[in-house]
């Protein structure tokens, strides 16, 4: 890393030097951890201009459109190789050789089995619980089931625990949506690919065959792959901080779900299928792009845009081309999919949209998808967190084998009451 300094002046005091650190891409920082020293703090409301940790995982650049991981293209990612693949490369740094993919791949397979007792968690919630709910609960009493590999300053310890994540993930979430069906659970085929594996979860029962359509199977996992990391987002940044106090993983990733559970954080294509509900048939299509339109109107199109990418969405492009594929190979009469290809086609040629860039993002297209292949829209977020496990357990990973990691510990600017004296009851 390149270094050079930046002099800060306050006023009634020297000035004094802060590093500025360069990175292999994007924008340099200003290292401010000696700034306590001087009697003062940043302050910076969403951490919105402060890199909270040093990373090699994933790269953003918004105003570019850019999304790598490791270096590599998400658009070549997701064209060219597997969930299972990127898995990989996300945790150990390098895409794999074949004898390795196929070590890794063997290893997934084989834990996507979880204790049997786990299934009798499920049965202390309603019926109609949320997904997410559920969810959130079975994946931090995992710890309890493996308990034998919870050293989180093991390299190996580290090692098996992401495993079991990255391989349970779908076997939990599958269960969830049975539960809620009232559907006995379908338990994991190790003949299968990891997107075919959980859709045969999903969707079979035990009194027929279910085929897995590979047309499906490859939009499943390139709806894994495109939201498998995305830097320091909210989740991951949740993650890491749970992390640092040095929980153990089940429960980091727990929390991870938890915030991922937001509304304005994974929530997206779900609150898309909403909007889409929301307008119900083509024809009422004017009057809901007026409203958007009007700057004194809070009507806003959900699954346009994205407050990271100020010109596109990167993952938008692969999304929108496996969209039409689904749509074509299913050829599904639903007013809410006419609504959304209508949608589209005007945002991708009114000048308001295009000169705005509000183009359709990576939500608005896996919302469609998963809308058309028969999962309700409760399930968006679950398999939202199902893709990122493997982001969240990379950044964990990464930060527990950094030398010198600390806990997080946030700063304020405090605006109460300053320091007063008690007064006795009857003094007041």
């Amino acid at each position: 890393m390149a270094e050079s300094k930046a002099t800060l002046q306050v006023p009634g005091q020297e000035a004094f030097d802060l590093p500025i650190k360069s990175g292999t891409a994007g924008h340099d920082v200003i290292d401010i951890s000696s700034l306590g020293k001087q009697g003062f703090f940043t302050f910076d409301p969403g951490f919105m201009a402060t890199a909270s940790c040093e990373s090699e995982i994933t790269f953003i650049d918004g105003a570019k459109g850019v999304l790598l991981h490791r270096g590599y293209p998400i658009d070549q990612l997701a064209t060219r190789s597997s969930y299972v693949e990127v898995c990989y490369l996300l945790l150990y740094g390098e895409l794999p050789n074949a004898a390795q993919l196929e070590k890794f791949s063997s290893t997934v397979r084989n834990h996507t089995m979880v204790h049997e007792q786990i299934s009798t968690f499920f049965k202390g919630f309603r019926r109609d619980a949320h997904p997410m709910a559920i969810l959130c609960g079975v994946v931090g009493a995992l710890s309890a089931f493996y308990h034998d590999s919870l050293d989180v300053n093991n390299p190996t310890h580290r090692e098996i625990c992401a495993y079991r994540l990255i391989s349970k993930m779908p076997t939990l979430a599958a269960m969830a949506y049975k539960y809620n069906l009232g559907q006995p659970f379908v338990y994991p085929r190790n003949d299968l690919s990891f997107a075919g594996n959980f859709l045969h979860m999903m969707f079979s029962v035990p009194c027929e065959e279910y085929h897995v359509n590979p047309v499906i199977e490859r939009a499943m996992d390139r709806i894994f792959i495109l939201h498998a990391d995305h830097e320091q987002n909210a989740s991951t940044s949740t993650v890491r901080l749970a992390g640092s106090s040095g929980a153990n993983p089940f429960a980091c990733i727990s929390a991870g779900v938890a915030s991922l559970w937001g509304p304005a954080h994974g929530g997206a294509n779900e609150a898309c299928l909403e909007m889409l509900a929301e307008i119900g048939s083509v024809d009422r299509i004017p009057e809901f792009i007026a409203k958007a339109k009007d700057k004194n109107d809070p009507f806003r199109l959900m699954g346009f845009g994205h407050r990271v990418y100020k010109n596109f969405d990167p993952r938008a492009t692969v999304m929108r081309e496996t969209c039409h594929e689904v749509l074509k190979e299913l050829n599904i009469q639903d007013p809410l999919l006419d609504v959304a290809m209508e949608l589209e086609r005007i945002a991708l040629e009114d000048p308001y949209f295009v000169e705005k860039k509000l183009y359709p993002n990576v939500d608005f297209y896996s919302g469609i998808i998963m809308k058309a292949i028969g999962i309700p829209t409760s399930m968006f977020t679950v398999i939202f967190a199902l893709s990122r496990t493997v982001g969240w357990i990379a950044h964990w990973q990464e930060m527990l084998s950094q030398p010198g990691h600390k806990i997080g510990r946030p700063r304020q600017l405090y605006t109460g009451t300053p320091m007063r004296d008690y007064s006795e009851v009857s003094d007041r």
